[in-house]
């Protein structure tokens, strides 16, 4: 399969990388001039696991301009707020029969892609795989080889061809994935993991397993959990799982699965980065207040994001080497 994979960023490196060792040709494209210019200086991505066995994997990457290809598939991991400025630089190579996968961490994506793309060819999705930039044309992949699973849906039609083979490649590359038949359930099923997890880890500077050994980290979750599951009712989305299952999977992944983890939203303020909040707690205070209805722990944490954002002026920023 040809793939192109928009942003070389840690979650589009890991899926390039995995892609690419199980045969495909994979050509990345990023946006990122620092990025690109350390993988073209040292020939390659240097990729470790769990911050050991660094290696230089040899890719592909170039900015939006230069790629002329005709991908059967491309890959969109770019922050959720930047989809529409990138996709506009990509859609040159965006061709009637090209399938476009996201697996962002927000709602608004794929609906963002869709301007550019039909609908009955993108791929959305969740991916419940922890990856961290380390700087420019460094990677490190959290969690031994095969661990984690990825769900894929896609945003109109029931499944076709395209997406079983696209996860059969998958398979091969031991993602684990499980083609879903509901758009909006699996979506939102994973923002709501993300709302909790990646925000309070944000907020309190803290690993997921750290967050998972406070003694109301439960009650906290569950708190979040049921005042987003009461927009969805109000919406009418089925989600994958129910309230306390999902709290059960919450703690299950930050004490057991990935405890040692910052999340991808803490890895964004710690460098000065714009969050993806807007696109995930926001997302749910929107949706409840479009059915009338409130949603107080989501919207402060919205605020609390946007503050510890601000503060950052007064701070020493970090320097990525």
């Amino acid at each position: 399969m040809k793939i192109v994979v928009v942003g070389a960023g840690a979650m589009g490196l890991r899926y390039g990388v995995l892609f690419q060792e199980v045969g495909n040709d994979v050509q990345f494209v990023d946006t990122w001039v620092p990025n690109v210019e350390a993988i073209h200086r040292n020939h390659g991505v240097e990729v470790t696991r769990d911050g050991e066995n660094p290696h230089l994997v040899d890719v592909a990457v170039c900015y939006p301009e230069e790629y002329h290809g005709e991908p059967d598939l491309v890959i969109v991991f770019v922050k959720d707020m930047h989809t529409v400025e990138v996709m506009e630089r990509c859609k040159h190579f965006l061709r009637e029969n090209t399938y476009v996968l996201t697996n962002q961490n927000g709602y608004g994506g794929a609906e963002m892609i869709a301007q550019f793309v039909d609908r009955k060819k993108i791929i959305a999705g969740t991916a419940m795989v922890a990856t961290v930039m380390k700087g420019p044309g460094k990677v490190d992949f959290v969690g031994k080889r095969g661990a984690g699973h990825v769900h894929i849906v896609k945003v109109e039609g029931e499944p076709d061809p395209f997406i079983y083979k696209v996860a059969d490649e998958m398979e091969k590359a031991l993602m684990h994935p499980t083609v879903c038949t509901d758009y909006m359930g699996t979506v939102w099923t994973k923002l709501v993991f993300n709302s909790v997890v990646n925000t309070l880890c944000t907020l309190m500077n803290i690993r997921m397993g750290e967050f998972a050994a406070y003694k109301n980290a439960e009650e906290m979750s569950r708190k979040l959990i049921y005042e987003a599951y009461d927009a969805f009712d109000a919406e009418g989305i089925n989600m994958e799982v129910g309230r306390d299952e999902l709290v059960k999977q919450i703690m299950y992944v930050s004490e057991v699965s990935n405890p040692l983890h910052y999340p991808s939203m803490h890895q964004d303020m710690t460098t000065n980065r714009p969050t993806e909040v807007d696109y995930i707690n926001g997302a749910i205070v929107r949706l409840a207040e479009k059915h009338g209805l409130k949603a107080p722990y989501h919207s402060m944490l919205v605020d609390l994001v946007h503050l510890k954002e601000a503060s950052r002026k007064y701070e020493e920023p970090v320097k990525q080497v």
